[in-house]
């Protein structure tokens, strides 16, 4: 299967929605242009780039929402929270406005572009604002299916997308339940992985090596990680009594601490992490990246079968 790149799916998916709400507006903090080109002409009025003034980005974002737009900001993952936190509370979260959020850059795969541009704690700084929707999509199929979601709802959500290829997990007949219960894309007994965004796909390649060692994983493509499919969760750990979760992120505060949270008030089970540890990005191509920080199938295996010698019983 040819692996495809999520923002080159964003042009289509706009002139879609732009054409069916004409209140939907786009605010480019000088990261979408190539990915928006068909948008911004047919729409010309309804695209915006402000450059990168991401504070004024969010201002603008909030007054444009306040008067009943449907707002769509675009910016890296860095720049929009680093430069833009406190209005984004303020002005966005806090009143609940319409303002969806779509970021690229979060995690180690922006490569090249070193640490300053590389966020490793997105997640952990979004989940934590009242509110807002966390969205992190494994692959085209379901960040479509997510956007053209989103879109219909109220309020403010929040959306990493990775620029790195990746291959379909999902077709037209399988998303729509995967985004709305969050369903194990591969079922097991033994041990459960919850993971999100580029880690499903190491995931699912870990689970294929645990299964030649007798360990039947459970994989459970975790995209909304606020909120959390607290259901799917606990149905899998309840079957196979621990739990792996895998991110491209910082070990604080993200889809890990989400999942610990949780298990920890409702089915205390043995669990592990596989994320990054309390050091920043750094320049390197993202194979490279992910290798160095450990963000491969390899330490979800092993991950998995510590969490599986201590199950819960």
């Amino acid at each position: 299967m040819t692996d495809r790149i999520m923002v080159d799916l964003l042009d289509d998916v706009f002139l879609s929605l732009g054409s069916d709400d004409p209140d939907l507006v786009i605010l480019d903090a000088d990261v979408a242009s190539n990915w928006l080109t068909r948008f911004s002409e047919s729409f010309p009025g309804r695209y915006i780039n402000l450059g990168m003034a991401e504070l004024d980005a969010v201002a603008t974002a909030a007054g444009m929402a306040s008067e009943g737009k449907h707002v769509w900001l675009f910016s890296t993952a860095a720049r929009l929270l680093g430069r833009g936190y406190d209005a984004l509370r303020t002005a966005i979260a806090i009143p609940g406005l319409n303002v969806k959020m779509i970021v690229s850059h979060g995690g180690v795969s922006a490569g090249e572009d070193g640490a300053v541009a590389q966020m490793l704690e997105d997640l952990a700084l979004t989940r934590s604002l009242p509110g807002v929707s966390v969205e992190v999509p494994s692959d085209c199929v379901s960040a479509e299916a997510i956007l053209r979601r989103i879109a219909g709802a109220s309020g403010p959500a929040y959306v990493r997308l990775t620029g790195e290829p990746t291959e379909d997990l999902y077709d037209d007949s399988t998303v729509k339940d995967a985004i709305n219960v969050s369903i194990p894309l591969v079922e097991g007994t033994g041990v459960t992985i919850c993971a999100c965004g580029i880690m499903v796909h190491e995931s699912l390649k870990a689970a294929a090596i645990l299964k030649q060692q007798d360990i039947s994983a459970e994989v459970i493509d975790c995209h909304s990680v606020a909120p959390l499919p607290e259901r799917s969760i606990l149905g899998s750990v309840h079957r196979t009594g621990c739990c792996v979760v895998a991110e491209e992120h910082s070990s604080r505060g993200g889809l890990g601490e989400a999942v610990a949270s949780m298990l920890c008030r409702l089915y205390p089970v043995s669990i592990r992490f596989v994320s990054v540890d309390d050091r920043p990005g750094q320049s390197g191509s993202p194979k490279e990246l992910l290798e160095y920080y450990g963000l491969t199938y390899q330490q979800i295996v092993g991950a998995a079968v510590e969490a599986w010698t201590m199950r819960r019983r």
